[in-house]
């Protein structure tokens, strides 16, 4: 496999590597290192490339496992979970302000999710994966998916009743 084959086949996802990263790792910094390990040791790979079904969920499931040993590595004291910055110029400071609150509201909501739920929640609702691609990247089957899903949404939704009576007429 030469060099363009290798960007055709693994460039449209990298962002979604980069954003799985992110969750998991807390700075841009941390998700930028582990993207760059995961394309090279995508290339030092890329002769076995072609066997795999699905590049991507293999690609998904190797940053979730390298994120994984780096939060539970000596590094990990520094590194927790939060979502991707929010930003959009043209909106309003105030819209701004509210966005950027809610996101971190979402962010420590979000951090205390059990691990599982956390990875489901991110590769469903945020990157949009199917069940079945879910089910692959995490070795879970459907129903187990279904249901870590149903659990952090619930949980979500508990905390912002509690916390901003959100939904409560």
């Amino acid at each position: 496999m030469n060099q363009a084959d290798f960007l055709h086949i693994v460039m449209p996802f990298k962002d979604k590597v980069f954003r799985l990263a992110k969750r998991l790792l807390v700075s841009n910094e941390e998700a930028e290192d582990a993207t760059q390990e995961i394309l090279l040791k995508l290339w030092s790979k890329k002769e076995q490339i072609e066997n795999y079904a699905n590049v991507e969920a293999f690609t998904m499931t190797m940053t979730k496992n390298f994120c994984l040993d780096r939060l539970k590595s000596k590094q990990a004291n520094n590194l927790k979970l939060v979502h991707s910055n929010y930003k959009d110029e043209s909106v309003s400071l105030q819209k701004q302000v509210e966005a950027k609150d809610s996101m971190s509201w979402m962010a420590r909501i979000m951090e205390k999710l059990p691990e599982q739920q956390k990875m489901v929640l991110q590769l469903r609702d945020i990157e949009q994966y199917e069940f079945e691609e879910i089910g692959k990247m995490l070795n879970m089957k459907p129903t187990a998916i279904r249901v870590a899903l149903s659990r952090a949404r619930k949980a979500i939704r508990e905390e912002l009743i509690k916390k901003h009576n959100y939904g409560v007429s």
